[in-house]
């Protein structure tokens, strides 16, 4: 199943309101990919892909990374590879996982609550004038 995003057009830029929705999102997506386990930055990067609308670059992914880590959400470590250079797997800790249930909870009332009110406007009647 496709799951990128199309709109406003292939390759033109997202309205700013659709760019500032996706980036405060990010800190909890980031924290979701690592909910079954740990996974290294390019993982991760892959996961969001695959699982969400969200692309992100690398250079985006490590500064969150890295201010998770600095508030104890989330662990690293680094793990040998057998071919190539080692890797650094990030793991949620007990307050990353506590503190992604409350950001799930607020996120699922959020948008249940404005998805009702936004209802109206995705049903294909006729446009009051």
């Amino acid at each position: 199943m496709e799951n990128k995003r199309t709109l406003p057009g292939d390759g033109e830029q997202p309205d700013r309101w659709e760019a500032q929705l996706r980036k405060g999102a990010l800190e909890m997506a980031a924290l979701a990919c690592l909910w079954q386990g740990r996974l290294y930055g390019l993982e991760i990067i892959r996961f969001l892909e695959n699982h969400s609308q969200l692309v992100l670059a690398e250079g985006t992914i490590y500064p969150i990374l890295n201010r998770l880590k600095a508030e104890d959400l989330l662990t690293s470590e680094w793990v040998e590879a057998e071919a190539g250079h080692p890797r650094k797997y990030y793991s949620l800790t007990d307050a990353g996982r506590q503190r992604l249930r409350l950001m799930a909870e607020a996120w699922t009332s959020f948008s249940k609550g404005l998805s009702h009110l936004i209802e109206p406007v995705l049903e294909p009647k006729e446009i009051p004038q």
